[in-house]
């Protein structure tokens, strides 16, 4: 959880004067955690917001005074709301325009608060980045500590189809993952494509293999059998951190026969996670979406170095 910088960049530029409405400190039970934030504007039709501190009653009223209340507020949950969490949360209101975001620029740890920066606040930033690391969101002092939100886990998406279009509409919200999204043509892709997603069309997408970086996850979810084949070859090829493959077990027990017969070995082979996705939920794009990107979420948060293989995963 950080400082999403680019997702409120975006904002502004589209909607000029934006809101930004975080958990700066949680009390007892809470909707959401501390850093949670959302981003409020007026539109048209009234105000419209992105992001999430939890829905219900207390995103309802936030969002609502927005622009009518800046700094720190407190809200217990059930008395003043009448939310069932029984907590209470802290929320830091901000107001943003394109020279508010530009003082940010560069910054990789966001602090603010009343007056000179207290002592506690700079050793923390200090000692993070001493050791190299990113502090957690934290309120101290009535200065706010987030650090800025940065992809960590490359993501490429192989194909643009039904099931590609629900994995990338499930995926492209979560900060962690930064998409870039393949097919073999512009006419592929939906004309509206998610910001922060990158599109690259390619007339033969197993050449683009070795421009992903060695750490990348792949979803391969192409229109074509011989094009995912290409695409596994490729991907044993240049090496990855996790490779999923949709399809059947028989599809995959005829990958793995091909993918032997060009050179690969077995313990190379079995790397690829095929099928992927969880059977239970049916064949329907958006219930494979939502199996891959349960397992794909769950694999982020884990050792890395200990994704599993194709035979521990359940199949689309």
């Amino acid at each position: 959880m950080g400082f999403d910088l680019g997702a409120l960049r975006q904002a502004v530029a589209a909607q000029g004067r934006v809101a930004r409405v975080v958990i700066a400190e949680v009390a007892g039970s809470s909707p959401r955690e501390v850093g949670a934030a959302m981003l409020v504007w007026q539109g048209p039709d009234g105000t419209r917001q992105s992001g999430t501190i939890g829905g219900g009653a207390l995103e309802y009223q936030a969002a609502a005074k927005a622009f009518g209340r800046q700094g720190l507020t407190r809200h217990a949950l059930g008395p003043e709301l009448g939310q069932c969490c029984g907590g209470a949360v802290t929320l830091l209101t901000e107001l943003y325009d394109a020279d508010a975001v530009l003082a940010l620029e560069g910054q990789e740890v966001i602090a603010r608060g009343p007056g000179a920066c207290p002592l506690v606040v700079s050793r923390l930033i200090d000692r993070a980045r001493a050791r190299g690391e990113s502090p957690a969101p934290q309120l101290l002092q009535g200065w706010l500590v987030e650090p800025v939100a940065h992809a960590t886990q490359p993501l490429w998406i192989w194909g643009a189809g039904h099931v590609g279009r629900a994995v990338v509409g499930v995926l492209c919200d979560l900060p962690e993952f930064a998409i870039t999204w393949v097919d073999t043509a512009e006419t592929r892709f939906p004309q509206g494509i998610p910001p922060g997603v990158c599109r690259l069309p390619a007339v033969q997408p197993e050449r683009a293999m070795p421009h992903a970086p060695d750490d990348a996850a792949h979803l391969i979810l192409t229109y074509s059998h011989e094009l995912d084949l290409a695409l596994c070859h490729a991907a044993l090829m240049h090496g990855f951190r996790f490779c999923g493959l949709i399809g059947s077990d028989t599809k995959w027990a005829r990958f793995r026969s091909r993918l032997k017969a060009l050179g690969h070995l077995d313990a190379q082979i079995n790397r690829i996670c095929c099928p992927i996705g969880q059977k239970s939920l049916g064949k329907h794009p958006q219930a494979i979406a939502i199996g891959v990107a349960s397992q794909i979420m769950a694999l982020t948060r884990e050792d890395k170095n200990a994704w599993p293989t194709h035979s521990s995963a359940s199949g689309a």
